[in-house]
């Protein structure tokens, strides 16, 4: 009997995640929408602070489709982030910049402090490319769940 994965153990009642089939319409539409933001973040003639605002979404967008991709959905805005390292493979140097800038988001959500500069922004850029590139190498969803 094999031991129960991480994102199994983080998800049932109580816990930050909850397993539910994969869809693929939900799944082809949130790398839309990321691949899209990114896209657009990348566009150094826009504003600092929109450039953040659209890099954190299309790094959240992606995050979300790779964990959709697994089978399970988040009860936490955060923890998309976190399991990147079981979604997708990628390393703490990549998850710790998102939830950095989650964190940072939050800031300016609930207390209108946003302070980014270039070099947070170009690290937040690079972290979602590197999403991507992973969310592009998953296999197809086969079905819709609902």
């Amino acid at each position: 009997m094999t031991s129960p994965s991480r994102l199994e153990r983080l998800a049932g009642p109580g816990n930050v995640l909850a397993k539910e089939s994969p869809d693929a319409e939900e799944f082809a539409g949130l790398v839309r929408s990321g691949l899209s933001r990114l896209k657009d973040a990348e566009n150094d003639t826009i504003s600092l602070d929109s450039r953040f605002d659209l890099a954190y979404n299309a790094a959240h967008a992606l995050s979300l489709a790779a964990l959709r991709h697994c089978g399970f959905r988040p009860t936490k805005r955060y923890i998309v982030f976190q399991v990147l390292p079981d979604t997708l493979r990628l390393g703490a140097n990549v998850w710790r910049v998102l939830s950095k800038c989650h964190d940072m988001r939050n800031r300016s959500e609930y207390e209108g402090a946003l302070d980014v500069d270039e070099r947070l922004v170009s690290d937040l850029i690079a972290a979602c490319r590197k999403v991507a590139d992973g969310v592009r190498r998953l296999p197809a969803i086969t079905g819709r769940s609902k």
